[in-house]
């Protein structure tokens, strides 16, 4: 008996593939059919790789065109397994804080690239900007945010949430700040190992009275190691902020630290690079650049590792005096500083409402607030 290639078709049509809800040609699975008198070869591909998917879709071919064609027909099936691309996820991991919209983790592979400088400025910014904000202080072993915030001699205090005694953080220019500094003596070394340094996180984290924030800024400890990882596993971080100075040994660093955000077990999302001590300008020559530290090192890192790039901010005296002081140099008004990082944290802004139009509905918390800020489109 002659068979036709229609009537084969036709017969596939009344079956689907395991997992799908169309037949197995309207939804593309049979790639080919070729008759020969009584024989027939059908090509398939299907995308669930399990042994019980694929004895089943070649049974149910043979099965259906032995019922439905011919039933002596000689029917050969090659079965090819297509498994679709695993789409990249923004994942929100750890335990949520009631009333914290969103946590921004700033980190830097390599010390002293001014990244606790930077975390104070970009917080106090924020606060001009009329968001809620605070800054949990997570490099343990070397603790700023105390002086940054001129904050040095106040602790926080205990109050009764719901029953339960929870530390009210210190305060200043509208941030909210909770420090291991706060806990232990000026000239005092904290000689913890790792599961000491985050069980103490986690107090300052989960026993604290945080309130309503829009932003919660995590300032860690420069590397990637083990105070990382325990924030990411207790806290859903919205995104990190890498800072990074312009020079290869900075920028060596600063690659690490974006590639530990990118790991497919933690996947936090990298909101961008900062880079810091991008250049020096003599107050009696206002015209003048001078590249101390090498020339938009950070700016090429960022292209090369295809994140955004966030800005970048002089090395300016007044900038460690302010820090120095307890003021930081963003609350200074009408200057190139006070320019420089609002537009800095105006991009910090724009790439978190942007990374949370990418989350899930359920998950993501979006800014409402805007402040003069708005989505970029990339």
């Amino acid at each position: 008996m002659k068979i036709q290639k229609e009537d084969v078709l036709k017969a596939l049509q009344t079956i689907t593939v395991p997992g799908e809800g169309q037949n197995m040609v309207e939804s593309g699975a049979v790639k080919n059919v070729i008759v020969f008198g009584d024989e027939v070869v059908v090509d398939i591909t299907i995308a669930n790789p399990s042994l019980q998917a694929k004895k089943r879709t070649e049974v149910d071919i043979l099965k259906t065109i032995h019922d439905l064609v011919y039933a002596k027909a000689k029917i050969k099936v090659n079965l090819k397994v297509e498994a679709p691309a695993a789409q990249p996820k923004n994942e929100i991991k750890g335990k949520q804080i009631p009333g914290i919209k969103n946590i921004v983790a700033v980190a830097s592979g390599k010390g002293g690239v001014g990244k606790s400088t930077v975390t104070a400025n970009l917080a106090v910014t924020l606060a001009k900007m009329g968001f809620k904000v605070g800054v949990l202080d997570a490099d343990i072993y070397g603790p700023s945010m105390p002086i940054m915030f001129d904050v040095e001699a106040e602790r926080p205090l205990s109050v009764t949430i719901d029953g339960k005694a929870k530390m009210k953080p210190v305060e200043n220019y509208g941030v909210k700040i909770l420090s291991i500094g706060f806990f232990t003596k000026p000239d005092q070394a904290v000689v913890w190992r790792g599961p000491m340094a985050a069980k103490a996180l986690n107090q300052m984290i989960f026993d604290a009275h945080w309130g309503e924030l829009d932003f919660l800024l995590l300032d860690l400890p420069p590397g990637t190691g083990d105070i990382h990882l325990s924030i990411m596993q207790s806290l859903p971080i919205t995104g990190a902020v890498v800072v990074s100075t312009p020079q290869n040994v900075a920028l060596a660093d600063a690659k690490k630290g974006v590639a530990m955000f990118q790991q497919e077990s933690i996947n936090v999302p990298v909101l961008g690079i900062i880079e810091n001590m991008a250049y020096f300008t003599p107050e009696e020559l206002p015209e003048n650049k001078y590249y101390i530290f090498g020339e938009a090192g950070a700016k090429h890192l960022a292209e090369d590792l295809k994140v955004p790039f966030l800005g970048e901010l002089p090395l300016v005296q007044s900038i460690r005096e302010a820090g120095d002081v307890g003021r930081p140099a963003a609350l200074q008004t009408a200057t190139a500083l006070e320019k420089a990082f609002e537009t800095l944290t105006q991009n910090v802004v724009q790439e978190v409402v942007q990374r949370n139009d990418d989350l899930p509905p359920t998950e993501a918390i979006k800014i409402t607030t805007m402040a003069g800020c708005s989505s970029v489109k990339k």
